[in-house]
């Protein structure tokens, strides 16, 4: 059997084992050494005479009073109605004065054959006529009579045109592969057609594997089986089975979805071919489609394997809802060649398809069905449990402090993805070393958290009294509705001094749930009214400070009405659109009355709880006010300081932990500035 030769990343043939260093002969700079050899022989053959003569210029001055008329011409030639050429007679050129056309020319070839000078003629009529004039008195036989003669000087003419055409094809190469560089053909000129997928394979391995990837075990079950699939086929195909063709990782920006894509290229024993979807867009008209060919053209070569296609949805958008409305669509076309390579006429054994997107609801239907994607692993973000493994991950190369909890640190990061968990690490270990610790202690940790979600702390900006009071009582009216609402989640820290773009801030600890009652939603709305509604209760005007708590009232406001079904009036009725085809549509789903009443709806949810929010903080002014110059006093307040104030809350829930810790921010007061 032949044996297959392999690619690496730029699809040429890979190198022998252990000559890391070996270049092709032709590649690199060594090949200019040509052109530096043509160019120098063009030179040579332009400008240098082998054999011709000396052919010395002069003036035509000197030719008639030095040469003419003292008869030594022997010949005189005429070339092109040009120029002239002088042969000199033989018996002259012992002379002192022609010894420069006795010594020949510039290799020492035919010096005495002549042409030993030439000039310029000017006009050939005025020529004749002087020439005839200067020889009235020779006699007969010594006057010269001057021949004729043309001659062609083909290379002129062939730079003349080759020239040109040297550098409207060398320019053409250049845009060329400028354009195809980095492409799959060795950014040859006729090669940007071809795939730009990097090649993994037994000589250029991946060294992440699934040990490597935390909070993910129901995927990595799923992605394990594919692999296996390829090493133990004969395990599953006994029994009547067949491989799946492909699977789609669907999952929020962070997850994990390339770097389980990365795991599974180093745990399989199969060529491994990694590309994204831009990859196959280009300026030029079917070079997608090419490319789709060529890609899987190579996979059949090497198969069985495995093609990962990172963010799909570049090429895998539904068709028919570009808002460009073009009838014949690049993007399309591409779409439609990698839909039949996929799953077409011609099948592809061997070959399983992975990919990922984070926006799997506009993938076209044809795309998505069995027989291409026959899995859709799903990736969310990560629970408590699955966190503390992600931080076991990524804090092995940190030198930390012995008494720090993994299991604290996951508790303090409800929401947070593994890339987020990734940065908190980073950042912990930057902020340790910027105060030349030994040690990333856990302060550190919550610092980073702090950094990451809310901006770095801003002390010296400067903030009159009277803003400062402001604040203070708005983040006071938040803290204080949210501690004596039951549904509203747990504060933890507030804060007036700026961090980032807000002028104060408040962490809180949401409950990890994964339906939310409408009684829930009713007293989060109201607890992040309670800052307007404190402002107008004690100052008798609002601020511009409530930006951030209306926009996400507003937003959950709209979201229980036309979405959630939680208004009596609107009846248990969702206009939201899962497919999203309503994105490019020109109407809306309901009618103009029924639009009236969802307007009316809103606003009455935001009004009710507004007007919650002000009863709550009226029935506890003093404990509002004595919140509020805590804070004025001390800038940065914990849970313990409300506990202090309020008492505790009745409804307190046992994992609830009293210590002092980061969290999500739930609320924003941004200068007018930055509206």
């Amino acid at each position: 059997m032949e044996e297959k030769k392999g690619f690496n990343n730029n699809n040429k043939p890979n190198q022998k084992p252990g000559m890391p260093g070996s270049k092709p002969p032709t590649g690199g700079k060594n090949k200019y050494w040509i052109y530096i050899v043509l160019l120098g022989i063009f030179l040579v053959f332009t400008f240098v005479d082998f054999g011709g003569g000396s052919e010395n210029k002069i003036g035509q001055s000197k030719f008639e009073k030095e040469m003419l008329l003292q008869h030594d011409v022997e010949k005189l030639v005429i070339v092109n109605k040009e120029y002239a050429e002088v042969y000199i007679k033989q018996d002259k050129l012992a002379d002192e004065k022609y010894s420069d056309a006795a010594k020949g020319g510039p290799f020492g070839f035919g010096g005495s054959a002549g042409p030993h000078y030439t000039f310029e003629i000017g006009n050939l009529e005025n020529f004749e006529n002087k020439l005839e004039e200067l020889q009235k008195d020779f006699p007969p036989e010594e006057k010269i009579s001057p021949d004729y003669k043309t001659e062609h000087s083909y290379l002129p003419d062939i730079i003349s045109w080759v020239l040109p055409l040297a550098l409207i094809f060398g320019l053409w190469y250049f845009i060329f592969k400028r354009m195809s560089g980095g492409s799959g053909g060795g950014n040859k000129i006729f090669n940007i057609g071809k795939s730009k997928a990097q090649v993994f394979d037994k000589e250029k391995r991946v060294k992440v594997n699934f040990t490597d990837v935390a909070g993910l075990e129901e995927a990595k079950v799923e992605v394990m089986e594919i692999v296996d699939f390829l090493k133990n086929s004969s395990k599953y195909t006994q029994l009547g089975g067949k491989i799946p063709k492909g699977a789609l990782l669907v999952g929020p920006p962070g997850t994990g979805k390339t770097l389980l894509a990365k795991a599974v290229a180093g745990e399989a024993d199969v060529p491994f071919f990694s590309l994204s979807g831009s990859d196959f867009v280009e300026m030029f008209v079917c070079v997608g489609a090419s490319r789709v060919r060529d890609l899987f053209k190579q996979a059949k070569q090497k198969a069985p394997c495995i093609i990962f296609i990172d963010e799909i949805d570049a090429i895998g958008r539904a068709r028919g809802r570009n808002p460009n409305f073009g009838s014949n669509d690049e993007r399309e076309n591409t779409l439609n060649q990698l839909l039949t390579e996929m799953d077409g006429f011609d099948t592809n054994s061997g070959v399983i398809i992975l990919a990922a997107t984070n926006r799997a609801d506009i993938l076209d239907k044809a795309l998505m069905r069995a027989g291409r994607f026959d899995r859709q692993i799903h990736l969310e973000l990560p629970d408590i449990v699955e966190r503390e493994a992600i931080f076991k991950v990524h804090t092995k190369p940190l030198k930390m402090d012995k008494d720090l909890e993994l299991s604290f640190l996951s508790k303090q990061t409800p929401g947070f993805s593994g890339a987020d968990i990734a940065n908190v690490c980073n950042e912990a270990a930057l902020i340790a070393a910027r105060k030349n610790k030994k040690k990333i202690e856990k302060q550190d940790f919550l610092d980073a958290v702090d950094r990451i979600i809310g901006g770095l702390e801003r002390k010296s900006k400067i903030i009159s009294k009277e803003e400062k009071k402001t604040i203070a009582f708005h983040e006071a009216g938040n803290a204080t509705v949210s501690w004596l609402l039951e549904h509203a989640n747990p504060l933890l820290k507030v804060t007036i001094i700026p961090r980032g773009r807000a002028l104060g801030a408040a962490w809180y600890l949401p409950e990890e749930r994964s339906i939310t009652t409408k009684e829930q939603l009713l007293d989060e709305m109201c607890s992040a009214l309670g800052g307007r509604a404190s402002e107008e209760i004690v100052f008798g005007k609002v601020s511009t400070g409530a930006l951030n708590d209306l926009e996400k009232v507003t937003k959950q406001a709209i979201a229980m009405v036309s979405y959630l079904g939680m208004s009596e009036e609107v009846g248990t009725l969702s206009y939201y659109d899962s497919s999203g085809q309503g994105d490019y549509g020109f109407t809306k789903p309901y009618s103009e009355k029924t639009s009236e009443l969802i307007d009316s709806e809103i606003k009455a949810i935001v009004e009710n709880q507004y007007l919650r929010a002000k009863k709550v903080l009226k029935d506890n002014m003093d404990c509002l006010s004595k919140l509020a110059e805590t804070l004025l006093e001390k800038e940065v307040i914990f849970s313990d300081d409300l506990e202090k104030i309020f008492g505790e809350r009745p409804w307190k829930k046992e994992e609830e932990k009293p210590e002092p810790a980061n969290e999500v921010i739930i609320e924003e007061d941004k200068p007018d500035s930055e509206k």
